[in-house]
């Protein structure tokens, strides 16, 4: 799976059903792209597309439950993975990282709202 058809699982797990030209803006890619990414994804079975009840000519793209499975499944194998790196620190490197991490924190609260882009 290409990195942004995974980061796109991910902005739907994150942020619930959105218009394909919503998500080509957050991913940076062009409309007929993410609509291409969008038919795959469809039909690999992980994404699906819905009618929006406010709006009747719009068509959202919602995760499915396989789709939410693969994320999680994911994001659980990176944990892993971190954890696995950490046991190998030095008690002083463990240190650093703790006291880094209200920085860290900040950094991806600020990378998710410009991902997110602006409030509808």
């Amino acid at each position: 799976m290409s990195l942004t058809s995974a980061a796109t699982l991910a902005t739907l797990d994150r942020t619930g059903p959105r218009r394909i030209t919503d998500l080509a803006a957050v991913e940076g890619v062009t409309q007929p792209a993410m609509t291409a990414l969008v038919r795959v994804m469809e039909e690999s079975g992980l994404v699906e597309r819905r009618g929006d009840a406010s709006d009747k000519r719009v068509t959202l793209v919602c995760l499915t439950e396989a789709g939410a499975t693969y994320v999680q499944t994911r994001r659980q194998a990176g944990v892993h993975a971190f954890e696995r790196l950490i046991g190998e620190l030095t008690g002083d490197e463990i240190e650093a990282l703790v006291a880094a991490l209200p920085a860290l924190k900040h950094l991806a609260e600020l990378e998710s709202q410009d991902r997110e882009g602006p409030k509808q």
